[in-house]
């Protein structure tokens, strides 16, 4: 308790403390009450942001999750030749940390060094621009599904492995084939699990930091400070010197996130009860 009150707790009140403050050269710090989360909800900078992630958000997390669902379900049917193999390569990227995932996708993403220009130039096509402002996103989409495809995967596929195989067993003596066991009974009885990886999937796309971070320096015309609403945070506390306005972004992002996961597990229950 005594960690979680120093790591957590403590700098929380004390962001909020200073959210509420703004420093000036002449009067130093004055108290202005809401006055930054005002200005951070008229900031089309933070707003722009906060609508490429929701994009980023709605295209990747079901692209990944799908993709999870699909590779949890294939192994929970016991069918595939060298399973154990199969899972841990599956699960790998997510074991890379994320640093060392963007600088080797920022790598193979080269337009002068990369493979793919080196292939596409060897077959005399144009080279793939990964960084160019219309593919960065995707780009971008691309990294966080093959890093953290494993882990929504892990968390599926021991969901799966915990329900009672009378189920299946009974639904084969129906005449039920595996797809239909896959729909009627998999999928509806790991629910819990698939919100609990939409959740994570909802909170990891708007704290999105890292991979635009490094590419940065790949790409510094199409992403710049405020690419995303976690790296504006961060630019603006280390690097404009405005704690108390990078304080209420962070606070207003956190809002956002809350009502946005909230809204997904409303929903999801919604559907589960009708």
């Amino acid at each position: 308790m005594v960690v979680f009150a120093a790591m957590l707790v403590v700098p929380l009140v004390y962001a909020a403390y200073l959210s509420l403050f703004r420093e000036q050269l002449v009067g130093g710090r004055s108290f202005v009450g809401l006055a930054n989360y005002a200005r951070a909800l008229g900031d089309s900078a933070f707003g722009e942001g906060v609508l490429r992630v929701s994009l980023f958000l709605v295209i990747q997390v079901p692209i990944m999750l799908g993709l999870a669902l699909l590779f949890a379900l294939a192994l929970d049917s016991g069918r595939l030749y060298a399973q154990r193999f199969v899972r841990l390569s599956i699960f790998l990227p997510y074991a890379v940390p994320s640093v060392v995932a963007t600088l080797m996708w920022g790598y193979l993403y080269g337009p002068d060094f990369g493979p793919f220009t080196q292939i596409a130039e060897g077959l005399s096509l144009p080279a793939p621009p990964f960084l160019s402002s219309g593919w960065m996103l995707g780009s971008l989409m691309n990294i966080l599904t093959w890093e953290f495809i494993g882990y929504n995967m892990i968390i599926m596929f021991a969901a799966l492995r915990a329900v009672p195989a009378d189920l299946y067993e009974a639904a084969r003596m129906d005449g039920a084939g595996e797809l239909r066991i896959a729909w009627s009974i998999k999928i509806p009885a790991i629910r819990s699990a698939i919100l609990l990886t939409v959740i994570f999937s909802v909170i990891g796309s708007y704290q999105l930091f890292n991979e635009p971070n490094l590419l940065q320096t790949l790409a510094p015309n199409v992403i710049d400070s405020a690419y995303t609403p976690n790296l504006y945070a961060y630019n603006l506390a280390f690097t404009s010197q405005d704690l108390n306005y990078a304080a209420a972004v962070a606070f207003l992002l956190a809002a956002g996130i809350a009502v946005v996961s909230y809204v997904v597990q409303l929903t999801s229950q919604r559907r589960a009860r009708s």
